[in-house]
């Protein structure tokens, strides 16, 4: 998984962590620099989220996928989200977030899934 994701993520999965937070319309992901003064990651990882909200918005999951595998619990769901999620990009003092919102049950479940999928793929360089 490291190996691939290092073919999509230009941050340093070493020196990083992804938090991924449930939440009853859909959830938050949440990508840091370990250290908060290590400047250099934490533009790639808001360089790479800002990028990532964007084509989420636009249905295309194509990166979790390679990173993940096609078969990615939530991701088929996902795919086909049509505007009903929510996908907002922001930027915190280590890092950046993406918090995605909806009122569709199924697209929220599928979030759920994702975001499990995400933190068990990652290892210990995820939380959730």
């Amino acid at each position: 998984m490291a190996e691939r994701g290092a073919s999509v993520m230009p941050f340093d999965l070493e020196r990083t962590t992804h938090r991924f937070s449930k939440a009853d319309t859909g959830g938050v992901q949440t990508v840091v620099a370990d250290d908060a003064q290590d400047n250099t990651q934490i533009s790639l990882i808001r360089e790479h989220l800002t990028a990532e909200a964007e084509r989420f918005r636009r249905g295309d999951f194509t990166d979790p996928a390679s990173i993940h595998g096609v078969e990615m619990p939530g991701l088929d769901t996902l795919r086909t989200h049509g505007g009903r999620i929510t996908i907002d990009y922001e930027t915190i003092p280590d890092g950046a977030r993406i918090t995605y919102a909806t009122d569709d049950i199924t697209l929220r479940d599928a979030l759920h899934h994702w975001f499990d999928a995400q933190v068990t793929d990652h290892g210990r360089h995820a939380t959730s």
